[in-house]
């Protein structure tokens, strides 16, 4: 393979029409011969006014900018799609492969010598890195950051868990309109993106666990100027990375992986990350079993006070120390010799990091749990396995029997679940199918299922819940996700009914559905998929393409890497 450098040097340098045709276009835009003797780094910008998490990454590229050019490199900026959760429909997550495919190819084509991937909303950050991890090229993750907290009234708000407790509030008649709205205008305030410990903060997070982000990459205020800096440090980086050749497969490895699952227990990050990682390792060529992640999740304390699942938000955490402080604390459970983008191990880049606040980062021997906050649950319900995230759950909850009140899809729960007359009591379990990767489609964030609001004016707020869907990292509650195999494919969550009884044993990782064998194969028999989403384009490709939950919802195809290599120079 050769050195990453050659890439742009070559393709400027090239010889008769092609290099004469580069140079010409390249200096009317503005450029000197000398910028391009430079490694041209390329600057992925997932920047969008349709994405207010992203909105902000203009100034954050020309923070990178100054940094490459510090550091002798030539920069050029280009654009990604950007996916955004609050505007994007009918999901983000059914174009997380797409932009993972534009990322890849616009890196491949394009004569390239390293990479700085700049997303902040929480599929862009797994998208890039999936993209970029195929081409594999040098390469340095850089996210916008989080929002600062929301105040109103002397609470301390977060987007988007207080969006939900504050709805079901007023849904449920225990607050006013005046102070709903009062909600509304004091929640976001800022740049950035949510900031509890939803899946954005989890994945620009784990980007410091995985080695391919700068220390601070997770916590930094979106407003603080700190945040500039860290992404003008990137920027000079990024250079050092192609002079070294060091590169994602160099730092992707399992041992990475294993410190990314360690992070995400400790910090009670988003379900989401079991669905991203995998689909990332798929690409390094690393295998990640759902086991992984339950064996993992055993050993690693909850240590990060963080909301959902705690008391505190993102702001918080980076005046306490921030990720690196976290993983300081766990260093006694993390591969500390894992290379990292710094060029330096995991270990060297936090051995100076400091907890200036213990309520807010515990150390090992005192932690908020004794494990972590995610559990991977098995049964005849789940035989490929389904996610909870017990941390945020209701403890009474997490061993629980009751009848299924089922519901074929999300158009069901819109006509049925506010009919005051809908037959449901506190030990039902809410069962949700056909809201997976295919039957979704793109597996939406709608297993939180709302609590009826029958059952709201009595005070109900948690229930247990089971779909094949995803949820908000900002969400909270007993809530079983990622069933798989979805129903929309015959998994047994579409053999359903009403009134089965379904048990749910976290401590046992058991997931069961008691009806008899003969009965399900009855049903089975009876069952019929449902009609596609699409018929054409994009969204045909994706339903013909994609893996279920626990592959991480990659395409097939995509899986793997194919290293990029020298640009195509015609012999004309």
């Amino acid at each position: 393979m050769s050195n990453p450098a050659s890439r742009s040097k070559d393709f400027f340098n090239a010889e008769g029409v092609s290099g004469l045709i580069r140079r010409a276009f390249t200096a009317a835009s503005g450029y000197e011969s000398a910028d391009m003797t430079r490694p041209l780094i390329g600057i992925c910008n997932t920047y969008s006014e349709l994405n207010h998490c992203n909105s902000h990454l203009r100034a954050v590229s020309e923070a990178v900018k100054r940094g490459v050019l510090q550091a002798g490199g030539f920069p050029l900026e280009f654009p990604t799609i950007s996916l955004g959760e609050v505007y994007l429909s009918p999901t983000s997550m059914l174009c997380r492969n797409l932009a993972a495919m534009d990322t890849e190819e616009m890196i491949r084509g394009n004569p390239l010598s390293g990479v700085v991937l700049l997303t902040n909303c929480d599929k862009t950050t797994p998208a890039a890195l999936m993209g970029a991890a195929s081409a594999d090229l040098p390469t340095i993750m850089v996210s916008g950051g989080p929002m600062l907290n929301g105040h109103y009234q002397g609470e301390i708000l977060g987007a988007c868990t207080d969006c939900r407790r504050y709805s079901a509030e007023y849904e449920a008649g225990t607050i006013t309109a005046e102070t709903y709205k009062g909600v509304e205008k004091n929640l976001v305030r800022s740049a950035g993106h949510c900031m509890v410990m939803g899946t954005a903060s989890t994945m620009n997070s784990l980007m410091e666990a995985l080695g391919m982000a700068l220390p601070g990459n997770g916590a930094i205020p979106a407003s603080d100027s700190r945040r500039l800096q860290l992404a003008q440090a990137a920027g000079r980086q990024i250079v050092d990375l192609v002079e070294r050749d060091i590169r994602p497969s160099q730092i992707l490895t399992a041992d990475a992986f294993d410190n990314a699952i360690t992070l995400l227990n400790a910090v009670g990050g988003s379900t989401n990350a079991i669905v991203h990682l995998p689909a990332i390792a798929g690409r390094a060529g690393v295998d990640l079993p759902l086991s992984r992640f339950d064996e993992i999740s055993r050993r690693s304390p909850l240590i990060a006070n963080m909301r959902p699942s705690g008391e505190y938000q993102m702001e918080d955490l980076f005046y306490a120390g921030g990720i690196p402080a976290v993983l300081k604390q766990l260093l006694p459970l993390l591969h500390g010799d894992a290379l990292t983008v710094t060029g330096r191990t995991l270990a060297e880049n936090v051995a100076d990091a400091e907890v200036s606040d213990p309520d807010i980062i515990r150390s090992l021997d005192d932690p908020l749990a004794p494990e972590g906050g995610l559990s991977i649950l098995r049964g005849n319900l789940a035989p490929d396995g389904a996610v909870i995230k017990h941390a945020a759950a209701t403890p009474a909850l997490c061993q629980h029997r009751g009848p299924a009140l089922v519901f074929k899809d999300a158009d069901d729960v819109k006509a049925r679940m506010n009919d005051p007359a809908l037959e449901v009591t506190p030990d039902h379990v809410l069962v949700l199918q056909n809201a997976g990767p295919i039957g979704g489609p793109g597996m939406p964030e709608i297993g939180n299922l709302p609590i009826p609001p029958k059952l709201l004016k009595q005070g109900v707020r948690d229930m247990v819940r089971i779909s094949d869907a995803r949820m908000s990292g900002t969400s909270y509650g007993t809530i079983v996700l990622h069933v798989a195999p979805e129903a929309a494919i015959g998994g047994p969550l579409a053999l359903v009914r009403d009134g089965d009884e379904i048990e749910l044993n976290v401590a046992e990782r058991r997931l069961q559905l008691h009806v008899s064998d003969a009965e399900l194969a009855e049903r089975r028999a009876e069952w019929s998929a449902p009609p596609p989403a699409y018929e054409r384009g994009y969204g045909q490709l994706y339903l013909r393409s994609v893996n279920q939950a626990p592959l991480g919802c990659d395409f097939d195809f995509l899986r793997g890497r194919d290293p990029a290599g020298a640009v195509w120079q015609p012999k004309f």
